[in-house]
């Protein structure tokens, strides 16, 4: 590891064939199975990460590797930035402030990080003429319930005083950077938007719903669910997503475009704490938390979040594979064996 004050020799080192890749984010859970899936297909890697909510044992698989990097400096410290992303011919931008809890008692610092962060790796990338595939979120939907939104359906948020509506806001600013980064100064940059991703190494820390209740049932803890579980959403593998995102970023037709990444079995969030109870075996009780109480007064949630694909599968042949069931059983395994 070596911080924005320190040089490392290996940083010097070119690689024959493939890649050369900067993962913003790279300690954390989809940043780190991307590091995991790069390095597999011989690729030179840097992680660059502060570690604020990813974590070095997310890497921990990798340290060592003659081809990988692990850089301890914020994507709003320019000067780290362009020193670590020079020579790289690809961005994967994934470093964001993330988790509901985050985002509400936080809301300056996760504006900053996320407006402020991604105009930085923009403008990097622009001087080093590195393509780019940026990591947005499919809250930039908010209250829009249609079944199966597609990437130019129209965004419903609430008011801009109420800070659980601020990453959402942030996220299709940071879009709008990115593809006015390739429209004006033709910085090769691709959006996509995760729905759910879930998988190993995933905390619960952030409100995450699939990790935590996984948590609470292995336990034998009270299953919590926020709200009366009506609210309705769809899970996918991070083992599904990893390479659909270097296959993208890769291809000159998804530059200046953005695409839906999600699974396609939609659930109730009452399902789903019956499903996890069911498959961990536990006799943990299910109970439900008011929205007030968790989040504070004014608190809102999106009702139904189902993705639209299409876009992704004609492009790419993007199809997900991995049941949520699997999904759920791979989970508690992981939990289980780091315990």
């Amino acid at each position: 590891m070596w911080t924005a004050r320190e040089t490392v020799s290996r940083r010097e080192r070119k690689v024959k064939h493939g890649m050369k890749a900067l993962v913003t984010g790279g300690a954390g859970f989809i940043g780190s199975h991307l590091v995991d899936h790069l390095l597999a297909d011989g690729h030179e890697v840097l992680a660059l990460d502060n570690l604020s909510t990813g974590t070095a044992a997310n890497l921990a698989q990798v340290a060592g590797h003659e081809r990988f990097t692990l850089v301890d400096a914020s994507i709003l410290d320019e000067p780290a930035v362009d020193k670590a992303m020079a020579g790289c011919d690809t961005v994967f931008h994934l470093a964001a402030a993330v988790g509901v809890h985050n985002i509400v008692d936080r809301p300056l610092e996760s504006l900053r990080t996320n407006l402020g962060g991604t105009e930085t790796v923009l403008e990097v990338a622009r001087r080093h003429e590195a393509r780019v595939l940026v990591a947005s979120t499919s809250e930039v939907y908010g209250k829009n319930t249609k079944d199966r939104l597609a990437e130019d359906d129209d965004r419903i948020l609430g008011s801009p005083l109420k800070s659980r509506w601020s990453y959402a806001a942030a996220k299709g600013l940071d879009e709008l950077l990115a593809y006015c980064y390739w429209q004006q100064h033709g910085l090769r940059t691709t959006i996509i938007r995760p729905f759910n991703i879930v998988g190993p190494r995933q905390t619960g820390r952030y409100g995450m719903v699939i990790p935590n209740f996984v948590d609470q049932a292995l336990a034998g803890a009270p299953i919590t669910i926020y709200g009366d579980g009506s609210q309705r959403r769809c899970f996918c593998a991070v083992d599904d997503i990893i390479p659909a995102l270097v296959t993208l970023v890769a291809d000159e037709r998804a530059h200046g475009e953005v695409f839906n990444l999600g699974g396609t079995e939609e659930v109730s969030i009452r399902e789903l704490a019956e499903r996890v109870r069911r498959l961990t075996g536990s006799a943990s009780e299910i109970i439900h938390v008011p929205y007030e109480k968790a989040y504070g007064p004014g608190f809102e949630d999106m009702q139904r979040r189902m993705p639209d694909t299409r876009k992704a599968h004609d492009l790419i042949g993007f199809t997900p594979k991995v049941s949520l069931d699997e999904l759920i059983t791979a989970v508690a395994a992981h939990k289980h064996a780091g315990a």
